[in-house]
Formats: structure tokens, sequence, C-alpha cells
């Protein structure tokens, strides 16, 4: 058995221990004053509405408030997520903290291009989803504006396009929410600092503001992977009598390096690789190595939004958002490709535009037993795509950069795309009262989706022709659940379906006959079915007055036409195609206790992710690899644990740990087990891991404090990802390697917090 193995059955052998002590704590002082129950009170849709009590929902959601982000010490949303909700991971693919691939039940919400998406994001009722590729651009969030995360697990129909695994739909804070001054700054470790300033107020009168101004600058913990971004966010609204309106704007501008993958243990010589014949890679020699460099991301967003509620009585409420959208996205990348007999630099650039124009309403209204809601959606989305290269670049073998000078051959268009997506929902739910202790909920909801592209073909760099088509996708989504009260235990069950249509990106590169290089290469884009996921969840969630709370959540969601990214017999090239089934097997488990000055809180999530058909996916050296029913799928843990003790030590001095335990992953790759195509048998798994960090505040007086983290605390070396591919610079051959997204080592950050 390996170390890691046992230090996880330590971990749930330390966590079950405790379980026994449980009612001896909260049986400690029984003469205590009943304290008075909290009620927790959770919007059913991505509009504001009459919530709904959360012992009432068929399901378990996760709702946290600014507050608690503040007290994680967490620096980004990302790393708040990984290290707090329970079924969340991150895996650090990009190398940049603002480029998250943020994975939750298995499915994703990544801001890389390509990435299969499973999860629905929304900030204030907008969906935060970009239209081309429905990647989610973590970088234009203003994080220091955010009020509320709320993480809705399963397929939920309510919360429409791209809910296959949950939704997460966070809100904003405003003149109403969030009065007076508060400037944050930290600085830590590789030069990385942040700036937040946030102001707002209200008057008698109802008007209220609400102000944040955000900037990051970092020279980055890896060779060449420096990152800037300011964020401003600006509301202003009136509240008068029974209506509350207001109008926001966001703007985002990064320039981020996030220079992916390094090359570790190498494997040989293609055809003859072999598990038993490993060297160590460049990873090993520096563990801040990056394969090749430049790799930049420089992203732009504006959004206005407009939202209104109106109360219409004590039991009813209307609420309305209408928004528009624009972003820009240019990337450059310096990568290397094999020619003949050496290896040679590339240049390969691509950029991005897309509006969206948006209007969504939400009416909810209490009749007697029922409490329905019913709203409707409607998106309609422009974009534009272009890529170029420059081959024969300058590439320096010993600091791995590729030149972008005049060392290039002439760039050529090498691909090029216009785009509309129209996306049109209704839904309408009822949460019924069957007695005082249960609670029955249906809910239902259509979505048409509309893709329509225009793909300009290019042979050496000239335009080749052009091809049109549009395609509609409609789907009707049900669910069903009911919870029932025993005393302060809640046992819940519920069923769930929710769709995803194709992206103008998937379209662009869905034909076996005219593949595709991600994310540079579309083609062509003949018919792609929608997905259509279905979540059965059940479990239950206990509260009681001594400080104890726990809930369990087991659920299997089966995804039917899943999109994957398909292996050609073009090299280096692919294809988006359907997958017939895969299934997503998992439990989530939240414990929580306080005593005292302490308190301890304690995640567990089980997820087994895998394929359930037989189809053949894209491996290392672009070999065929043969998938079967029963194959796990890269990147996703098996086993996550998440456990935080916080101590307050005084009044004003506050102390806490925390430690994040993963298992190990499968490689992108090798999820057949094999590492090439000479039948070199090897799993190339990417090793379990340990993490420990450390966070303290003091309070200094009355609105200023000081704050301290440190991530890693043991300077461990890990891993979050891995894929099989070919290494170009290895002693001057060809040869496959597994590289793998390095996690920061130990880092420091200190700052403060003044309110005024």
């Amino acid at each position: 058995m390996s170390n890691y193995n046992n230090r996880i059955q330590l971990a749930v052998a330390v966590l079950s221990s405790l379980t026994p002590l449980m009612p001896a704590w909260g049986q400690s002082d029984p003469n205590a004053a009943p304290m008075l129950k909290e009620v927790q009170v959770i919007n059913t849709s991505p509009l504001p509405g009459i919530g709904i009590e959360k012992y009432k929902l068929p399901y378990e959601v996760q709702s946290v408030d600014s507050q608690t982000i503040q007290k994680s010490g967490s620096r980004t949303l990302s790393e708040f997520m990984n290290e707090n909700l329970t079924g969340v991971n991150v895996n650090d693919i990009q190398g940049s903290p603002y480029q998250a691939d943020v994975t939750y039940r298995g499915m994703r919400a990544s801001s890389t291009l390509g990435a299969s998406q499973g999860l629905s994001v929304y900030m204030d009722g907008v969906r935060m989803n970009q239209p081309f590729g429905d990647v989610v651009n973590w970088d234009m969030f203003p994080e220091a504006a955010i009020d509320t995360v709320t993480l809705v697990p399963g397929s939920n129909p309510m919360y429409g396009l791209n809910t296959l695994g949950g939704a997460l739909a966070f809100t904003t804070k405003s003149g109403l929410t969030t009065q007076g001054n508060e400037l944050t700054t930290s600085y830590g470790s590789h030069g990385r600092l942040k700036l937040d300033l946030t102001h707002g107020g209200k008057s008698i009168d109802g008007w209220h503001r609400f102000v944040a101004i955000s900037a990051f600058d970092e020279d980055g913990w890896r060779d060449h992977s420096d990152g800037s971004l300011q964020n401003l966010f600006v509301k202003i609204g009136r509240t008068k009598e029974d209506t509350n309106w207001d109008v926001s704007y966001m703007f985002g501008n990064s320039k981020l390096h996030g220079n992916g993958l390094t090359p570790s243990t190498n494997y040989g010589e293609l055809d003859a690789a072999s598990s038993t014949n490993t060297t160590t890679g460049l990873y090993e020699s520096d563990r801040a190595s990056v394969y090749s460099w430049p790799d930049q991301t420089i992203n732009k967003a504006h959004v206005i939004s407009f939202n209104m509620q109106h109360v219409l009585d004590a039991n009813t409420e209307l609420a309305t958002t209408a928004y528009v959208k624009y972003g820009t996205q240019s990337r450059i990348g310096g990568d290397v490709e094999w020619d003949v007999t050496e290896a040679e630099g590339v240049i390969n650039r691509n950029s991005t535009k897309q509006t969206t124009v948006g209007l969504a309403t939400n009416f909810t209204k209490i009749l007697d037993s029922h409490q329905v809601t019913t709203g409707a959606s409607l998106e309609r989305s422009k974009m534009s795509y272009g890529a170029t290269q420059a081959a024969n670049c300058y590439l320096n073998t010993t600091t791995r950069e590729v030149s972008t000078s005049t060392d290039c051959d002439a760039e050529e268009t090498t691909a090029g795309v216009t785009g509309t997506s129209t996306a049109f929902g209704t839904y309408l739910a009822d949460t019924y009262k069957l007695s005082d202790k249960t609670f029955v909920t249906v809910a239902g909801r259509f979505n048409q989706t509309t893709v329509a592209n225009t793909l300009s073909s290019y042979t050496s760099g000239s335009l080749t022709g052009t091809e049109s088509e549009s395609f509609t996708y409609r789907k009707f989504n049900p669910s069903l659940g009911m919870t029932h009260q025993f005393g302060q235990l809640t046992m819940f069950g519920n069923w769930a379906q929710s769709n995803r249509a194709p992206t103008v990106l998937e379209l662009g590169c869905a034909d076996i006959d005219n593949p595709c290089t991600l994310p540079t290469g579309l083609q062509s884009d003949p018919y792609l079915k929608q997905v259509v996921s279905q979540t059965v969840e059940a479990g239950m969630r206990w509260k009681n007055d001594f400080g104890y709370n726990l809930s369990i959540s087991a659920y299997q969601t089966i995804n039917k036409d899943d999109i994957v990214f398909t292996a050609a017999n073009t090299s280096g090239a692919g294809y988006f195609s359907n997958f017939d089934k895969t299934k997503y097997l998992g439990i989530d488990i939240n414990a929580g206790k306080s005593w005292g000055a302490w308190q301890l809180n304690t995640t567990y999530s089980y997820i087994k992710a895998t394929y359930e058909s037989t189809a053949e996916l894209l491996g290392a050296d672009n070999r065929d690899m043969v998938i079967t029913p029963g194959t796990r799928m890269a990147g996703i843990p098996l086993h996550k644990l998440k456990m935080h003790l916080d101590w307050s030590a005084t009044e004003k001095w506050k102390m806490g740990t925390s430690m994040i335990v993963s298992s190990s992953l499968v490689t992108q790759g090798n999820e057949d087990g094999l590492l090439d195509d000479g039948g070199g048998a090897g799993n190339a798994k990417v090793k379990g891991y340990a993490l420990f960090n450390l966070k303290s505040t003091y309070a200094v007086q009355k609105g200023f404090e000081v704050f301290g983290k440190i991530d890693n605390v043991f300077n461990r070396r890990y891993e979050t990802y891995a894929m099989l591919a070919v290494d170009n610079l290895y002693d001057d051959a060809q040869t496959v390697s597994k590289f793998v997204a390095p996690g920061a080592p130990r880092t420091f950050m200190a700052g403060l917090r003044y309110k005024f």
C-alpha cells in the first residue's frame, strides 16, 4: 500500500474517531439556554425572488457570504472554492491564479478553450459562460464586489443551459447591503500585490451606490509567468416604496501569462516508450520551469446590466434583468513542433470578439401551500474568431523562448469563423407543502437554442472558401424532489434533467474528414447532438442546538451524447464528437462542530467519473486511444478531503489551519494504461498529495486589522493535472513524456484591511 493511501486511511480514521465524541461534546452543557434557530433562505433561480427556506429544498445547496470569503484568507475566488466548497477541485492547467480550471462533481467551469464545460455560471442573473466555447473567464469577475456565492448541485433545469453538474450563482454588493469605505491591500511571495477599494452608501430618499476597484500584479512563481489585472464595478440604484432598481457597470482588463504544462517523467522514444525505462524531466530539475514561451492571454470585458425587483404584495414579487456584454480576447503562444529532424518554433495567435444582449424575468408567488416561481430568458450572442500561425521561428533550446520577431516566416491565417447563438428558455417550479414536515418540489424548463456559423477555410494563408450552416436544439427538462423532516434531521431526494447545446467552437471542429488543432484551427461544422444530463440525488442534513452540523449527499449523473475531443488520423489534429454515455457517481459529506473559541469543519467528496461507451479518443503522439466502459476520466480525483480548524485566541486575535488532501489523478492520454502505439503499458498517474495552510488575523483597533497566510507550509511538491504528450526538446529526439501542471510552492502573504 502506498504512503498516500496510508495517509488517506489515517485521515478517515481520525475523522471517524471524532464522530463518537460528538454527542458527548454536545451534552457538555445540558442546561445551556436554547439557541435561536437560523433559517437560511435560498433563491431557486438565477434571478432574485421570494427565497425559499433551505430545509425545503430536495438537494444540498452551499451558500457563503463575503465575510466568510474574507475570513478564509483566500486570494482568489477559485482558490476559495477549491479550499472550502465540498466537491470542488481546481486544476492549475494554465499555471496562472486567474486562469483556473474549476470542476464540481467532475464537471467543469474552465477558462481553457475547448474544455468540455458542464457548469452554468451567473452574476446578478447575467450568464457569465462566454458564448464561444462556454468558457468562464475568472479574471473578469469583480471579486471585491462579490456579496454571496451559491453552489447548486445537479442537473437543475431552473438554471438553464450547461447546468449538467451544477450551477454557480454570484450576487454583488450594493449600497443597501454594504455601507462605508474599505481598503484592503496585500503583498506576498513572487511579487504578488493586490489592492481592493470599495465604497457603499445609501440616503434617506432611497438612493444607493456601490463602487469597487481592484488591481493585481505579480511576477509569478514560475518562469515567465507574470500577470496583471484591473477591475471596476459600479452600481447605482434607488429603493422607493415597493420597488428597487439598479444599474451596474463592470469592466475587466487583464494581461496574464499562463505557460501551461511542463514535461516531467520521460518514457523514451516514440513507439518504444516503456514504464520500466523512465528518466526525470525538466520539471524534476527545475520546478519553476516552462516548456516554451511566451504564452500570453489578454482579456477585456464590459458588462452593463439593469435590475429591478417589485413587490406586488407580501406574497408576490417580480424581478427583471436586462444586460449587454462585450468582450475581447487575444492569445499568443510560442509553441514547439517537430520538423523532420529537429524542433522548430511556431507562433500561434488567435483573437475573439463576443457581444451578448440578454433579457430575463422572474415571477414568484405564494399561494396557500404552494410557492410558485415562473420566468423566461432570452439571450442573443454574436462572435467572431480568427487565428494565424508563423512557422520556422527561432527557438532558443536553452531558454526555450520562441522568437516573436522577424526570425519567423510570414504569418498565415489558419482559421476564421463568425457566428451567432440565440437561446430562449421558460420555466416553472412549484414547492408544495404536503404537510408541516413534508415538501414536494416539481419544476420544468423548455430550452431552445439556435447556433449559426460561417466558417472560412484557408490553404497556405489564402482564403479557399466559406461555408454557412445553422442548427436548432430544443429540449424540455423536468425535475421532481421531496424533503421530509424528522425533528432536526431532514431527508431529501431529487431527480433532475438539463441539457447543453453545442457551441460555435465545437460545431466549427466536428468533421472527421476535416480535423482541427485546438484552439487555432476550425474547419467545418457538421451536426452534433446536444448533451442531455440526468441526476439522481438523495441525502440528509442535520443541525442541532449544540453547534453540530452534518450533511450527506449521494448522487449519480449520466450524460448522454457528451461532447469530447476525438482523435483523427491527421497528425496533431482531432475533432469534437458525441460520446454516447458518461457517468459521475459520488458522495459529498460536510461535517462541522463549534465549541467555545474553536470551530472545526470537514468536507469529503468521492467522485468516480467514467466513460460508459466504447470509442477512440486522442492519446499521446496522436494515437487512437481505445476507451471502454468503466474507464476513468482524467484530472478528477477519486477522493478529496478538506479540514479547517479555527481558533479565536483572544477577542482580537484569530488563527486557523487547514489541510487539503487529494487522491491520485488519471493522466490525460493514459486513460487506457498505454504509453504509445507501440504497446508500451504503464500507469502514468499523478500522485496524491496533502497540503497544509496557516492563516491569522489581528484587529489592531476598530476598523483596522492585519492578516497573513502561508500556503503549502511544508513546501510539498505536487501536481494538479497531467497529460501524455510528445516532448520535442528532449535529448534532440521525439519522446513521450508526462507533462504536468505544477502546484505552487510555499507562499507567504501579509496585508491590512481598513474600514472607515
